[in-house]
């Protein structure tokens, strides 16, 4: 029998593989041309960092759904947390396609959007679910600050 962890986290990982393919090369070298700020020191630990948030979200996503298994409130809620990670997953191909430090900025800012009514949501269901969601809440606001910095040191790529 598949249990329940096995398909969120299943979920998670195929949609950050497919999210991972669909970023242009061009788009790449646009982006690593750009000038950073002095104190973008930790961009080589960003992956890692965003894999850590992801884990806790579909750990978030798998307390929820134990607690009421299938229920239409379950089901809704499984639909924010997937909405989330699309939007987050979206961030690097549509600022890279479009080559809009803008657009990376706007998704970032719903993504936390996103986090915070998710995490609101999920806390009279389990404290734990919305705790998980903290790391989200915490690093997407630096990411998002890091490419509003971005658009202000290369104001000809906003």
């Amino acid at each position: 029998m598949i249990k329940s962890w096995m398909v969120i986290g299943g979920v998670a990982l195929i949609l950050g593989g497919i999210g991972g393919s669909l970023v242009p090369p061009g788009g790449v070298k646009w982006f690593r041309r750009l000038r950073r700020p002095y104190w973008l020191t930790f961009e080589s630990l960003i992956p890692l960092i965003w894999t850590a948030v992801f884990i806790c979200g579909a750990w978030s996503a798998y307390i929820v759904w134990e607690h009421d298994p299938g229920s239409r409130r379950t089901w809704l809620l499984m639909g924010l947390y997937l909405l989330l990670e699309l939007v987050t997953l979206s961030y690097n191909s549509v600022m890279l396609t479009l080559r809009s430090l803008k657009a990376g900025t706007i998704i970032g800012g719903l993504g936390f959007v996103i986090g915070a009514i998710l995490a609101i949501l999920v806390l009279p269901i389990s404290v734990w679910a919305s705790v998980l969601l903290v790391p989200y809440l915490l690093w997407s606001p630096v990411g998002t600050y890091t490419t509003w910095e971005l658009m202000r040191l290369n104001p000809q790529e906003a």
